[in-house]
């Protein structure tokens, strides 16, 4: 009997042993397993997004959630978040919010839009100063139906906080990005089109995000990886419902689109 004979034993018996502490635990299961230490990997890349007013009360607004990547002093997000008109005339300007330690004193860095792209709902800001910790981008092919996601932001941010809230679900469906609308007369023109000729797919969630949720990374729970950005979630009655009856059907952009707005900067 050669070396690998003698050792095949004691490896099978590790990994039986390693089953049983974890209680048959399938795949999926370890991939939630090790969420925690990916939630804090995640957490120093997530920002507020809002604008900045020095002489409001409270000097910051916020919009939505944002996150690092590229270089660092790069932050994506939607462009739905800062589709706001600015009071140029009071000094305000867009701004990120860095949250402090366990939910301490919140940092404010001014921001620049660098690229927004409505149709795909995209936006890239850029900031000044020491760089952030960056997401990684994962590559497009490894999104299937069905696989387990997580993401992180600030839900009902002026209520909650500045404190990265992260929740967990499924890829329910590779999409159009048109939503079936109950009567004919809601298809406006530009949904039609997208129905009929555009290939442009976004990912239909088995979880519950809320508004402020914007912008939030969509990650693979074991490696941290961003697959997509949260950007529209479905309401199912009215939408001042939305937080005591929420659908749980939220939607992100692939991350392929927002790879390809960094990749043009």
């Amino acid at each position: 009997m050669n070396e690998l004979d003698v050792q095949r034993p004691e490896r099978r018996r590790w990994m039986l042993g390693a089953c049983a502490a974890l209680g048959g635990m399938t795949l999926p299961g370890l991939a939630w397993a090790v969420l925690p230490d990916t939630v804090e990997r995640v957490k120093p890349s997530i920002v507020a997004v809002g604008t900045f007013q020095r002489t409001r009360n409270p000097s910051f607004r916020f919009l939505g959630t944002g996150f690092a990547v590229g270089n660092g002093r790069l932050i994506a997000t939607n462009a739905h978040v800062v589709s706001v008109d600015l009071a140029t005339e009071q000094m305000e300007t867009l701004a990120i919010a860095l949250p402090g330690e366990r939910g301490g004193t919140v940092s404010v860095r001014p921001a620049r839009l660098l690229a927004r792209e409505d149709e795909r709902d995209l936006a890239v800001l850029g900031i000044e100063g020491d760089a952030l910790p960056v997401l990684d981008l994962a590559a497009d092919a490894t999104v299937r139906e069905g696989q387990d996601i997580a993401f992180t932001g600030f839900p009902i941010g002026n209520a909650l906080g500045f404190s990265p809230v992260t929740h967990r679900g499924i890829i329910a469906a590779i999409t159009p990005i048109g939503i079936p609308q109950a009567r004919a007369r809601e298809l406006d023109p530009a949904l039609i089109r997208r129905l009929g000729s555009d290939p442009f797919r976004i990912y239909q969630l088995d979880a519950t995000a809320y508004p402020g949720n914007s912008g939030s990374p969509v990650f693979e729970p074991d490696t941290g990886r961003v697959i997509g950005v949260i950007n529209m979630v479905f309401v199912k009655s009215t939408r001042e419902n939305i937080l005591s009856d929420p659908s749980g059907i939220s939607y992100a952009i692939p991350v392929q689109y927002l790879r390809a707005m960094i990749g043009r900067l």
